[in-house]
């Protein structure tokens, strides 16, 4: 049976993806599987991929698709279709499994396509006969066959034998700051080899930039491409049922982020802040701390955090003839006590022989009291975080800083995006969901060694 016939079979998918408002998604998957397609079907695809229809089926599908678009649900579908209707007992090894991933940014995320495939499953008997086990995370069918589900993260593919990835929202994966898309792809291609597996990736876009971008570029409109359907398509297209004013709100009150949330464009508004080769040419690798030497003078620049949400930040560095060193960081998450980290702080701060932090201006007064009460002065910086950026960037590009070999404040940095408001101002930044607590404090750091040191009169 093939997934159009599935859909339209009553006793399966036909109550949910059976009407109008699911046609274009109907059409994609037929063209995906290489089914044939009317005359209207084919030109509904066309305008969806902008190539021809084909009379075959392909193994990776990208999917550009605006927010509320059900890609959700057709992730759902997909999963649940891969799982219960295809046979791989002839290829698996005894006592081997195939598995379906369905992999988002987080687990939050990963539930609820969960939810939509339990639905699924819950509302036909027929499949319901097949389920083994089925636990929060993984559903075991009697086919040899698992549905899982599994945050973005590379290390955890390795291992599996996969019929089909399916990647949600995969624009929008994070790690600490880093976007693992890349590596993901390059550890899940092993996995899927013996068993002729399928990669299905649906996102709304956001940057120009990372795996989804990539394909796009690739592929999107290419007839040559016989592996690889790219299409895009806006969020009303997808979804017919969606109230236009929501969307018609978010046009005037964003013009540029409504264009990629329900759009599915690409935004140009938002750039790479700096090449990944940039920064891997000057990270020192093997060096993890400085000890403190005598003829340096060291300055320190802190994160301050509350204890609940971000980092508590800091890091040290020191200037040789032209040089910007990076000497120690410290990134402490939550949860922890404010007041705690500023003791392990300020021990830190006066084995280097600092008396002096500068910190965010934002922090309020809280900081500057109990860094004072430790014997240390904390200064407000005068820069913000995005103009601490801005002054970093030429100094990455000259060559003349080292430093630290610490993942996360590498993929902070490489993360770090430049978006321009619609005023023409731009502004740095991590990307939605990341963060930059432990990059800011080494911005800060570093911009301390770019002009001269104040003085300071102690009572």
């Amino acid at each position: 049976m093939n997934i159009i016939q599935a859909i339209n079979d009553p006793k399966l998918f036909f109550n949910q993806f059976g009407g109008d408002s699911w046609q274009y998604w109907r059409v994609l998957l037929a063209g995906f599987y290489g089914l044939k397609q009317s005359k209207d079907e084919r030109k509904q695809f066309e305008r969806l991929t902008k190539r021809t229809a084909p009379n075959h089926a392909f193994n990776e599908l990208w999917l550009c698709v605006g927010r509320r678009g059900g890609k959700s649900n057709i992730s759902a579908l997909l999963a649940v279709y891969e799982a219960f209707f295809s046979d791989y007992s002839d290829t698996l090894a005894p006592g081997e499994v195939a598995t379906v991933f369905v992999i988002a940014a987080d687990r939050k995320q990963a539930r609820s396509v969960m939810r939509y495939i339990r639905g699924l499953i819950e509302a036909t008997p027929l499949l319901q006969s097949m389920v083994v086990k089925d636990s929060q995370e993984c559903i075991e069918l009697s086919n040899r066959c698992v549905i899982e589900i599994m945050t973005a993260g590379f290390k955890g593919i390795r291992g599996y034998s996969v019929a089909c990835a399916i990647l949600d929202e995969v624009a929008f994966w994070s790690d600490g700051g880093a976007n693992p898309d890349k590596e993901i792809i390059t550890a899940i291609r092993p996995s899927l080899a013996t068993l002729n597996g399928k990669i299905i990736a649906l996102s709304s876009p956001y940057a120009r930039k990372g795996v989804l971008w990539d394909n796009y570029k690739r592929y999107f409109g290419k007839e040559q491409s016989k592996r690889v359907l790219v299409a895009q398509a806006p969020s009303l297209l997808m979804n017919s049922l969606l109230p236009t004013h929501v969307v018609e709100q978010a046009y005037q009150d964003d013009p540029a982020s409504a264009k990629a949330e329900y759009g599915a464009e690409f935004r140009t508004d938002v750039e790479t802040f700096v090449n990944r080769e940039v920064v891997d040419a000057l990270v020192c690798l093997g060096r993890y701390e400085l000890p403190y030497l005598s003829e340096n003078k060291y300055f320190a620049f802190v994160d301050p955090s509350g204890g609940s949400k971000d980092a508590f930040t800091l890091s040290i560095s020191h200037k040789e003839k032209n040089v910007l060193i990076v000497d120690a960081i410290r990134a402490i998450t939550p949860p922890f006590s404010p007041e705690n980290v500023v003791d392990d702080f300020c021990v830190l701060l006066l084995s280097y022989g600092i008396r002096t932090v500068t910190g965010d201006r934002y922090a309020g007064e809280w900081p500057r009291e109990q860094f004072y009460k430790r014997g240390v002065v904390y200064l407000p910086s005068k820069k913000s975080k995005s103009e601490l950026y801005r002054d970093l960037l030429p100094l990455l590009n000259s060559g003349n800083v080292e430093l630290l070999d610490n993942e996360k404040m590498v993929n902070e940095l490489v993360s770090l995006e430049r978006r321009t408001a619609r005023g023409g101002r731009d502004s740095i930044d991590h990307p939605p969901s990341g963060h930059d607590d432990l990059i800011n404090a080494v911005a800060g750091a570093l911009d301390l060694l770019c002009k001269p040191a104040p003085l300071f009169i102690f009572a």
